[in-house]
């Protein structure tokens, strides 16, 4: 096995709830209230629908896409859904700098780095809003391709929150059956002080409908006995995948990264108040609550400072909120 090289499971196409519009001669992303599954391929528009996305909507005989059936290739939770803090060099789609909240690998002149993570809100490296955590899902759409996925990725919390906690759960009530077990992706929406009140989207996975908890447990038992019968080792499938991930620093190449940076890393200096209310993700925002205070107030021409006790006062009994944008 080639070493540097992150083995991980065969992409089929993509899932995405949000597309890149040309824009003033700018790609900037557009949040949207529906899924589309799109092939690997791009066309002078963007990404090409994959055939699958309209047979899901024919089934479904609704005019949008917002639930999908799927089945899972691994019973580890951390397997089919890796999150992770990641850093990226804009110029070369580089990652520079990967963590999980406690410990990191980052690149430097004298190579990889293995570093404390104190998470982006507490990181000097991480300082102008481009750490941001990264989630990738990969799932199965049919039993035509044993071990073919489709891959989703989102840098929006409420996603990755729950896809988190919904595949645990779900591990720990069927036994360790995860990967036997009918499931959906399902979209949902919410409304928050940073959304100005307008919808933002994400990404749910439940039992599909129509099918309850016990049946569904009781489907993935009998799924689990009949793959037991005819030799199919999920242990060994999931240890494999482990290792196949262990084995680079990052799943994307630089290519794929530079249309990841499109999607959801947008430099708030490159969009109008419009583009960035529709935007999926911005940098640039300051964290700390001084200079969230100096961004408002430049806007009337006016800079202050305040003492830390005072800060934490208005922490305290305020909720100070900027324009940012929507988030998934």
């Amino acid at each position: 096995m080639i070493k540097g090289l992150a083995i991980t499971p065969p992409t089929l196409g993509r899932i995405a709830i949000g597309s890149v519009v040309e824009k003033n001669g700018k790609r900037l992303p557009v949040k949207e209230d529906f899924f589309t599954i799109t092939s690997n391929i791009q066309g002078k528009d963007g990404w090409i629908k994959h055939p699958v996305h309209d047979q899901l909507l024919k089934t479904s005989g609704q005019d949008k896409l917002r639930s999908i059936p799927v089945r899972l290739l691994f019973n580890d939770p951390a397997l089919n859904l890796r999150a992770e803090y990641c850093f990226f060099d804009r110029k070369t789609g580089r990652p520079i700098c990967v963590g999980n909240g406690e410990t990191c690998r980052r690149y430097s002149s004298s190579g990889i780095q293995n570093l404390a993570c104190p998470s982006p809100d507490q990181c000097e490296f991480a300082e102008g809003g481009t750490c941001k955590p990264f989630g990738r899902l990969n799932v199965k759409l049919n039993d035509d391709d044993e071990f073919g996925t489709f891959i989703f990725r989102t840098t929006g919390y409420n996603s990755i929150r729950t896809l988190t906690a919904r595949l645990s759960y779900y591990q720990a009530t069927s036994g360790d059956r995860l990967a036997c077990l009918p499931l959906q992706l399902k979209l949902r929406g919410k409304s928050t002080t940073m959304s100005h009140r307008s919808p933002v989207y994400y990404v749910d996975i439940t039992i599909r409908d129509g099918v309850s908890l016990e049946q569904a447990l009781i489907e993935a038992r009998a799924e689990d006995s009949k793959r037991r019968e005819y030799g199919f080792d999920q242990n060994v499938l999931d240890e494999t995948a482990r290792s196949g991930f262990k084995n680079g620093l990052f799943e994307e190449d630089s290519e794929q990264v530079k249309n990841l940076l499109d999607e959801f890393y947008v430099n708030a200096g490159e969009l109008d108040g419009n583009d960035a209310r529709q935007a999926t993700s911005i940098e640039n925002v300051p964290s700390n609550l001084t200079g969230k205070l100096d961004q408002i107030l430049a806007r009337k021409g006016s800079k202050i400072t305040i003492p830390t006790a005072a800060l934490e006062s208005v922490v305290a009994q305020s909720d100070i909120v900027l324009g940012t944008p929507n988030a998934l």
